[in-house]
């Protein structure tokens, strides 16, 4: 995913994805439409703005809900490197899997509890805050108009939040309910590459079904809870397609977990390698390094340490008439900006970091030295050639 920072919490990093702002623009325009109809009386700009910070509300009920399963998993020692908001929802980016089954449960369920008791107190609120009966106000119209913008927000906050709760604890892997089946599993066959099959495996199947339902509700066919309608329906459908995916995605993760496992950085990186120093002309460089190689980018090296990274996507910004005049150091990425592996790092955490960057190679370094260079496609023969046929 693609995500930028926004900020941190218990030192753990908030990214947001930029599909998050589609679902963003999207819950608030949606949201504005429905406080409208709940509050015809109200000037035109009033339920925008309630839409928006409802939108906003949710989003941070969203990043508590993840906030708790990264403070969990943290307090039983597993890596958390960031929460990342996007198109559904939200994710916590934890490095490993669980090491026993009891945590795993324990990391799992406290997401869904942390929904189910913010819906509550939402509720609560909302009881506390307007004499209006909690059924009346959920039935009719006028209930709902009679509501001032606070109450509006906690009447609407507090289902939300309780549906988010209840979902997540499907028993559908890689959502909340899923990791508590599985660590069940887990614990009754100590098996936890069969046990994540299973549970992948009915994720799938949970998928699938919430794809099909989604496309009958498209073409008018009313479902319990669902309802009808082509928004509703194109709506479950792109959930069942993610959950399908997700569940898919996260099978083949353990499976390359379990092959790269006890195995470091420095088994798989290239030792040696042409390098370029700072000062060197782009004309050279293509010439010399480019044509003729099948690297993506070379290491820019002034005295054993790194200063930067130049690529085929940094050469291309500049003109060919320009590659004689322009030295290698106007155009690279600065060692500062660049993410990097050390010789003893697991592979695995290194892969995460190629994915996570979308990028080919990671210099690896030694107290600052460059001492090789690890290649995405280095570690794809290395699977190739050690997967049982």
């Amino acid at each position: 995913m693609h995500a930028f920072r926004i900020g941190k919490l218990f030192g753990i990093e908030i990214r947001v994805d930029w599909s998050w702002v589609f679902i963003f623009v999207l819950m608030t325009w949606n949201l504005a439409s429905v406080f409208a109809a709940w509050h015809p009386g109200w000037p035109a700009l009033e339920p925008m703005a309630l839409g928006l910070v409802a939108s906003l509300l949710f989003f941070g009920c969203i990043v508590l809900h993840e906030l708790a399963h990264s403070l969990v998993a943290t307090h039983f020692g597993l890596r958390v490197r960031s929460i990342t908001l996007f198109l559904f929802g939200g994710v916590s980016n934890i490095e490993h899997e669980p090491p026993s089954a009891r945590t795993e449960v324990l990391v799992a369920v406290v997401g869904p509890i942390t929904s189910i008791v913010l819906g509550m107190g939402f509720l609560v609120a909302a009881a506390l805050t307007t004499a209006i009966s909690l059924g009346r106000a959920g039935t009719t119209w006028t209930g709902y108009a009679q509501l001032g913008p606070f109450e509006t927000l906690v009447a609407w906050l507090g289902p939300v939040n309780l549906v988010i709760g209840v979902f997540n604890l499907l028993p559908a892997f890689p959502l909340d309910g899923g990791r508590v089946l599985r660590s069940i599993l887990w614990r009754s066959s100590g098996d936890l590459r069969t046990s994540t099959r299973r549970v992948c495996a009915l994720g799938q199947l949970f998928g699938g079904v919430f794809v099909v339902a989604g496309i009958a509700m498209t073409f008018g066919v009313h479902l319990p809870l669902f309802g009808t309608g082509l928004a509703g329906g194109m709506w479950l459908a792109f959930i069942g397609w993610f959950l399908h995916s997700a569940a898919t995605q996260s099978y083949g993760r353990l499976a390359l977990d379990e092959a790269l496992a006890g195995h470091r950085v420095d088994e798989l990186m290239r030792r040696s390698g042409a390098t370029v120093t700072p000062e060197l002309p782009l004309a050279v460089l293509v010439h010399d390094y480019l044509i003729g190689s099948d690297e993506h980018a070379m290491p820019v090296v002034r005295d054993g340490r790194l200063v930067g990274l130049v690529s085929l996507t940094d050469v291309r910004r500049v003109p060919p008439v320009a590659w004689a005049v322009t030295p290698v150091s106007r155009i690279m990425r600065t060692e500062g900006s660049l993410a990097t592996a050390t010789p003893e790092e697991p592979v695995a955490q290194a892969l995460e970091e190629l994915a996570r960057q979308d990028v080919q190679q990671l210099p690896v370094l030694d107290h600052g030295q460059l001492v090789g260079m690890l290649q995405r496609r280095d570690i794809a023969r290395w699977l190739q050639l050690t997967r049982r046929p």
